[in-house]
């Protein structure tokens, strides 16, 4: 059987316009991508495919990034959370599942905390949220030359490059993306927003997605995130670093359907 086709989609929301990619039919799934100006809903592409096998999978561009609007004022964890919770809505979604990867997995934490009804089952892959030490590559965002941008993406769509290499020539574009790192930085946002306190009251099943090799997001994030969420699950995959859905597409796909197909 052919894999289900991914199509293109936008979708008019109060801060603007926001883009996401979707392909299947089936339960409803939310995919949201990590930090990093080269991050997006395209970051999804290789394994929209074969979770569209067996869901409705739609992948969003978060607050602040990819080719959509953005906002003039300073951001907060707050606006981007709501974001998603606005998305579903206009899309017409009362609960979905939630996959989350690195910041996409502070953001489903943070949803599956504040709109437990909205939320069927959540997968946290190495997710940002329970340290307070800020990214190096976040502190004091410089937009990445096009040389930069092509290497970061190489093999993605050119489309894609295009796009990234032409925002990052965009004045707006760039002052609105500093000031969401600006913010991410922040110590007094990384303790407000920290997931720790949060996780006890999940109560979404919830599997906990790391990499054994993640220099990002070690594994004592994991084992802390799979001991302070009740009744999770954790699964480490050996010789994969960070960037699990693209390092081991595969089993990613295998992994993510078998626990949300429970």
């Amino acid at each position: 059987m052919a894999a289900p086709a991914v199509n293109e989609a936008w979708v008019e929301m109060s801060h603007g316009k926001t883009r996401y990619f979707e392909a299947g039919t089936g339960p409803e799934v939310l995919l949201i991508h990590g930090a990093g100006f080269l991050s997006g809903a395209h970051s999804w592409l290789g394994v929209l495919p074969g979770l569209g096998e067996h869901f409705h999978v739609r992948a969003i561009d978060c607050l602040g990034f990819g080719p959509g609007g953005h906002l003039a004022q300073p951001y907060s964890f707050g606006y981007m959370v709501d974001h998603l919770r606005e998305f579903v809505d206009v899309i017409g979604t009362p609960r979905t599942h939630l996959v989350g990867h690195s910041m996409g997995g502070w953001l489903a934490v943070l949803l599956a905390y504040e709109s437990p009804d909205r939320v069927n089952r959540l997968v946290d892959v190495a997710g940002g949220g329970t340290q307070t030490r800020p990214l190096a590559t976040m502190v004091e965002w410089q937009p990445p030359a096009p040389e930069a941008i092509e290497d970061g993406l190489a093999g993605q769509d050119p489309a894609v490059v295009k796009e990234r290499q032409e925002a990052a020539t965009d004045p707006a574009v760039v002052a609105s993306f500093r000031g969401l790192m600006d913010h991410m930085t922040n110590p007094e946002t990384r303790v407000r927003y920290n997931t720790l306190r949060r996780m006890p009251h999940i109560k979404a099943p919830t599997l906990v997605l790391w990499g054994e090799d993640d220099k990002v997001n070690d594994l004592e994030a994991a084992r802390l995130s799979h001991e302070s969420i009740p009744g999770s699950e954790l699964k480490v995959l050996p010789g994969v670093g960070h960037a699990v859905p693209r390092e081991a597409p595969e089993v990613f796909v295998e992994t993510v359907v078998e626990f949300l197909e429970r």
